[in-house]
């Protein structure tokens, strides 16, 4: 979900900031992401007619940013696969299971970047391997970058937000059942979603 680093040649002993837009003149450096004000989201269609969303509730991430050189530039996510709400402990319940993810034998969900680029003054492609019951794919998100500032503790904060789509059979998340009316009851197709708060590291 977030992201990126290049050492001034001076070191200054606030950050600086830019008054026309109230934010971070330079957000490059080491950052932790904030799980408690970020949120890793999807989405499916259910039985051909309505939309299905949830979110995991516990992840960590770390991300070194370089606004100057953003190949320079890299995200780590790990999630914790057993910590998936949909609003249905029974949907949970199935999600969790050989069906879908095995949380018992894949505990973790993870993404580590391979490449970042920055497509334009607010948008950066972040690509890497996304790893779900022990099979690996690259993926591409497209983040926005939403904003930067210090907050009232004295943090320097970065916001991000970016989704994707991804076919779950990629990952071998096959399980369906067909309806009786034509077609299946869970879509292949799944939305991601991420919203990104990240902390610079001290």
């Amino acid at each position: 979900m977030s992201i990126f680093s290049r050492k001034s040649e001076t070191v200054a002993a606030e950050p600086v900031f830019n008054p026309a837009t109230a934010a971070v003149a330079d957000i490059t450096g080491d950052y932790t992401i904030d799980a408690s004000h970020s949120r890793i989201g999807f989405s499916a269609r259910h039985a051909m007619v309505t939309t299905v969303r949830g979110a995991f509730k516990e992840f960590e991430g770390t991300a070194h940013i370089d606004a100057a050189n953003p190949s320079a530039s890299n995200v780590s996510l790990t999630i914790t696969t057993a910590s998936i709400d949909t609003g249905s402990a029974d949907r949970d319940g199935h999600l969790v299971s050989a069906d879908f993810f095995d949380a018992e034998a894949n505990p973790t969900i993870t993404f580590r970047s391979t490449k970042v680029e920055k497509v334009d003054d607010d948008t950066w492609a972040i690509t890497g391997d996304l790893t779900i019951k022990g099979v690996t794919n690259a993926v591409t998100v497209a983040f926005d970058e939403t904003g930067s500032a210090q907050d009232p503790f004295g943090n320097l904060r970065v916001g991000f937000e970016g989704g994707t789509a991804i076919n779950r059979k990629d990952w071998g998340l096959t399980w369906n059942a067909a309806l009786e009316t034509g077609g299946v009851l869970v879509s292949e197709k799944i939305k991601l979603e991420f919203d990104v708060s990240a902390i610079k590291n001290a």
